[in-house]
């Protein structure tokens, strides 16, 4: 675990209301500059059994997690130490806000992504 990820905020800090965390249609970022050391979050409120597909391109490799908040505890479902070229589908196991972090390293990194909301698995 990197010393940035060991030191993440215990309480989510949002001056917005949660409907405007819901992902009602695809977000796509191009060419977000990542410092050193540095990190870049897309959060998103979910419900159980909602599903979300990620796409990032990010040149040097980033490491990558989705995480949440439960009491003082930081849960991460998805935890990639490192990785350029990544794609996947997550599902909510219940309703929480779930944050997809990049964590750059020493030299920084230029990130590309796209988050989507997916149709419920029947």
């Amino acid at each position: 675990m990197s010393f940035f990820r060991a030191f993440l905020p215990i309480v989510l800090v949002c001056g917005c209301a949660t409907e405007t965390l819901r992902l009602s249609s695809p977000r796509s970022v191009s060419a977000a500059e990542i410092g050193p050391y540095a990190l870049h979050e897309e959060c998103v409120m979910l419900s159980a059994g909602e599903r979300i597909g990620y796409r990032f391109r990010a040149q040097p490799p980033v490491s990558f997690n989705i995480h949440f908040h439960e009491g003082n505890t930081v849960v991460m479902p998805i935890d990639i130490a490192s990785s350029g070229d990544e794609a996947g589908v997550f599902a909510a196991d219940r309703e929480q806000i779930y944050c997809l972090t990049w964590e750059a390293g020493a030299q920084g990194s230029v990130l590309d992504y796209r988050v989507q909301p997916l149709e419920r698995r029947q």
